[in-house]
């Protein structure tokens, strides 16, 4: 029965597949050149690929040094000789040139194709210049110097050069690969009987029921039956701590049960659908997607590709005048076009970008437009929206005053067992602060509504009474002057006031509020380190809005805003010539965010596919807003401090290898032109790894 089961729900679309992973990242042909070179371009290439051809290029070459007679010459030693040994170098170092050079070769011919000139066409220019030579020379010119053993050098050490490149690249673009490893390829399904049976996750459809056991991942999004624990959603949502759990909660694929109890889930979205795939998809178009910093260096790229075949006309031309046509000639043009590939430069952005992404990621923030998240560098104002983003959405107690022969803790205990069974909103807010501050309540009797006034019940022998000014009026009953006080200020401030009435008297007044997240006053004072305005627009009234932004130290706030008028607050205060993002919740906020300069969705929980938004909070923190503006910044500096490397060591070298300083006899061999060229990649690749040093939380 088992198997029946599981062929039914084979997927009808896909290829039977070993894991889950290989739905989510489908793998690249390793050979497939033109594939490779958008992968280059995209700098997400192929580093099996060019450490194989690096390991096999470095044997092939050991003979065409060994037996070269300028290694010999130099190196003070002599060959072992056999009949045609001298035909061992140009056999071997066509080998090398064949298949190390190829993917350079290859990807060469897509940039013409596109026309698009960039590294590869230099690098290709530079291996052919070097290898018709040498066969020329070889075939037609005995006793002519070759330049084999340089050119199997140069294809080392450019095959070298990529795949440290391709290895660095793979390891900032490692959030989808992490992304990917968090599903189980294996799920529990529950069968009508009770008993489970092991399922491959990507045979699970919407409806199926899954135990979930301590410690197991978590294989589809859904929602619990039943059973209590907690979910490490760190990597989905970036939220450190466990997320209590129980029936009711919505469960994210990829998470994991990491307390001690076990739980039952409904699947409601599997494969595509999940939240774990939408973020990866965000990533993923993230990572592809072009920033203004990086079309510049793209552009730089190709300018260089020009600018370095002029210096090296310029150069084979003067040391033509100079020497003549001899092997110093073809030394300084290849030395030249292979220095001047921009590697670097095609790399300095793009690796930022790459890490970039997977560190917002994994602090839960995700990156739609590109271009959005360079601005947010510059941003001078963010606008909250207030309810449900600086405050949680609904009704808590803040405040609690009492009579001088009651105390707070009393109070609050049998005003809760009052609400034991009411559930309005403003009941269970006082039963919330009840259980955060752990008083213990008594059961209620003798329930009894009052409509439109409050309610009241017996508790301990006492008839208590609890509800609003109404209710003082219905009882004829005047509270002291304290209490009368206190509900002066809460009302003035927009806030709710219930009352506590006990034998006839008012013992104690409660003021209830859309309660202010205790992390928005930290986002609040972290913008204003930054020099960022913050704004706040709610449909509340002025005496609500007022309280909330002197409470968190808000610079302007727009209080009974209507939703259709957000966008226009937004206006108003670019018109001001202020770049402006807007934090909302994605939904009511949506023309707002659409007009922001950076529209930023927060608390979207699983719904990661906001379309008017630039960026995607997965966790309601307005401190991510925080960690956004700061990760932007010091994004931008790594761009410009790597833009600044790569071009300026072009500025240097290119001179140097054209032959400037040889009459003081400072000369480069395309070897160890091809070392400088790679060490300014290296550079670069480290540069931009320490962004991940970065401590967004400060």
């Amino acid at each position: 029965m088992a198997d029946s089961h599981e062929e039914r729900h084979e997927h009808p679309k896909r290829p039977a597949a070993t894991s889950v992973r290989e739905e989510l990242v489908s793998p690249r042909r390793e050979d497939d050149f033109e594939d490779a070179h958008r992968a280059h371009v995209d700098h997400r290439g192929h580093e099996t690929m060019f450490r194989r051809r690096f390991w096999v290029c470095l044997v092939l070459s050991i003979p065409v040094l060994y037996f070269s007679p300028f290694v010999q010459a130099t190196l003070g030693y002599s060959a072992f000789a056999f009949p045609g040994n001298e035909w061992v170098t140009p056999i071997f170092a066509v080998v090398v040139f064949g298949y190390g050079g190829l993917p350079f070769l290859s990807m060469a011919r897509v940039e013409a194709a596109n026309r698009e000139p960039a590294m590869m066409m230099l690098i290709s220019l530079a291996i052919t210049v070097a290898f018709v030579y040498s066969l020329a020379a070889f075939l037609f010119l005995p006793g002519t110097t070759s330049f084999f053993w340089e050119l199997v050098t140069l294809i080392d050490i450019m095959l070298l050069g990529h795949w440290l490149e391709m290895r660095s690249v793979r390891q900032a673009s490692g959030a989808l690969d992490e992304l990917a490893t968090l599903l189980p390829d294996t799920a529990e399904r529950l069968r009508d009987d009770g008993t489970t049976e092991a399922v491959p996750t990507t045979a699970l459809r919407d409806g199926d029921r899954l135990l979930v056991r301590p410690g197991a991942s978590i294989p589809a999004d859904g929602v619990i039956e039943d059973g209590d624990s907690t979910a490490d959603e760190s990597m989905i949502t970036g939220e450190s701590r466990p997320v209590d759990k129980t029936s009711g909660d919505e469960v994210i694929a990829g998470t994991i049960n990491s307390g001690d109890g076990s739980f039952r889930v409904r699947v409601t979205a599997i494969g595509d659908e999940t939240t774990l795939a939408g973020i990866m998809r965000l990533v993923e178009d993230a990572q592809e997607s072009k920033s203004r910093t990086q079309v510049l260096a793209d552009r730089a790229a190709g300018w260089l590709f020009y600018i370095a075949l002029a210096v090296a006309a310029v150069t084979a031309v003067a040391w033509l005048l100079a020497t003549g046509f001899d092997i110093s000639v073809v030394e300084r043009v290849v030395t030249v076009l292979v220095i001047a590939c921009p590697h670097a430069l095609g790399l300095a952005v793009p690796l930022v970008v790459s890490i970039n992404t997977s560190m917002a990621a994994r602090n839960g923030v995700l990156v739609r437009d590109r271009i959005a998240m360079e601005d947010a560098r510059h941003l001078d104002t963010v606008m909250f929206d207030k309810t449900g983003t600086l405050t949680r959405g609904k009704q808590g107690v803040v405040g609690i005053e009492t009579v001088a022969d009651w105390d707070t803790d009393l109070a609050l205990a049998r005003t809760a067992a009052v609400e034991g069974d009411s559930e309005h909103v403003i009941a269970q807010a006082i039963r919330r602060k009840a259980a955060e501050t752990r008083v213990e309540t008594v059961p209620a009797t003798e329930f009894e509504a009052i409509k439109g006034r409050g309610v009241r019940a017996t508790v301990e022998g006492h008839e208590l009474f609890v509800g609003g000014p109404n209710l003082l009026e219905l009882l004829d009953v005047t509270p002291s002057t304290s209490i009368s006080e206190f509900a002066r200020n809460a009302g003035s401030n927009g806030q709710t006031v219930v009352y506590l009435v006990s034998d006839d008297e008012v013992v104690a007044a409660f003021a209830l509020a859309d309660v202010v997240r205790e992390a928005s006053r930290r986002a609040v004072d972290a913008l204003h380190d930054m020099d960022i305005e913050v704004a706040m627009l709610t449909g509340d009234s002025e005496a609500v809005a007022r309280s909330v932004a002197d409470e968190l130290a808000i610079d302007t706030y727009f209080a009974e805003v209507l939703p259709e008028e957000k966008d226009e607050k937004v206006v108003e205060l670019q018109s001001q010539g202020k770049l402006v993002a807007m934090v909302g919740d994605g939904v009511n906020d949506a023309p707002a965010l659409t007009r922001a300069d950076v529209g930023i969705a927060i608390g979207s929980g699983t719904d990661v596919a906001i379309e008017s938004a630039d960026i995607v909070l997965v966790e309601n923190d307005p401190l991510d807003v925080v960690k956004l503006v700061r990760l932007s910044r010091a994004s931008y500096r790594k761009m410009q401090e790597n833009l600044v490397w790569a071009t300026g060591y072009n500025v240097f070298a290119l001179p140097l290898a054209a032959g400037i300083l040889a009459p003081v006899g400072v000369l480069l061999s395309p070897a160890v032109g091809a070392v400088f060229m790679s060490a300014s990649t290296v550079i670069v690749a480290i540069n931009a790894q320490r962004l991940r040093n970065t401590d967004l939380s400060k």
